[in-house]
């Protein structure tokens, strides 16, 4: 089985490691979550859902139960797996493993997912990247993680997958102003059209805190979420059009 995705092409070179950004096209859900939906939190067919992670596992080569997803909260939190998990979802944004066998899965309708491996070390993981959990250290924490594991930021790969671009995020005066008190060096990341309200440029703000943590390959994958609507699930487009929507996911494992 083999659902449409997208490669990093520094990633997709690294023999022990598979990995995936999916998007909405593939899948069973129908209606506004039409595609390949794998949130069973927002009134979707769980059943359906179930279905969709199971040809995402599939993709992949791995059984569902060897995806690990997490309950995804914008915090700077993140989870070591030593094996597959079981019980109910972590609270936390990203994930790191050495464990072969073990998929890391993170959703996202916007907000940008990150996919790390080190070569060399056989580590990996993923994270989940709103402008908050950016701002509180979700990056940096996530390659810390993987370092306390044996990795090296030199030797890491990371790839950003498909997300919110500037030109789609409109965030307003309060927005720049509360990030700016946040990150006092941050005006860079925000452009104003004429006549317009302020915007905010995410993935490169992302790539610079990847930087900012020692990794100097970075890859960027996919298209803006909000601009490519029948692509992508993006919570920020259905929200303009009255609407709800699901989440895709970015999947990597060791194997």
């Amino acid at each position: 089985m083999n659902v449409p995705h997208e490669q990093s092409a520094g990633l997709i070179a690294i023999p022990a490691v598979r990995h995936a950004f999916f998007g909405r096209q593939g899948g069973l859900s129908t209606g506004i979550f039409a595609g390949l939906n794998v949130s069973d939190t927002g009134g979707d067919d769980p059943i359906i859902v179930a279905d969709n992670r199971k040809m995402v596992a599939a993709t992949l080569g791995f059984a569902p139960p060897q995806l690990a997803l997490l309950k995804q909260v914008h915090s700077n939190k993140v989870l070591t797996l030593t094996g597959p998990h079981t019980g109910p979802r972590v609270e936390a944004d990203a994930m790191v493993t050495a464990r072969p066998g073990v998929a890391l899965g993170i959703l996202t309708a916007d907000c940008t997912p990150i996919l790390f491996a080190d070569p060399e070390a056989n580590i990996i993981g993923a994270a989940h990247a709103g402008w908050r959990g950016a701002i509180d250290g979700i990056i940096g924490n996530t390659i810390a993680a993987m370092v306390a594991l044996g990795a090296n930021p030199a030797r890491i790969i990371a790839a950003i997958g498909p997300t919110v671009t500037a030109p789609n995020y409109e965030v307003g005066p309060k927005f720049m102003a509360d990030f700016l008190v946040l990150y006092p060096g941050g005006k860079d990341y925000f452009t104003t059209p004429p006549g317009g309200r302020e915007h905010f440029n995410l993935p490169a703000f992302v790539a610079d805190q990847i930087a900012a943590s020692g990794v100097t390959k970075i890859d960027r994958v996919g298209l803006c979420t909000y601009g490519n609507p029948e692509r992508y699930f993006s919570h920020r487009y259905a929200t303009h059009h009255g609407t709800t929507t699901g989440r895709q996911i970015a999947v990597i494992a060791l194997t």
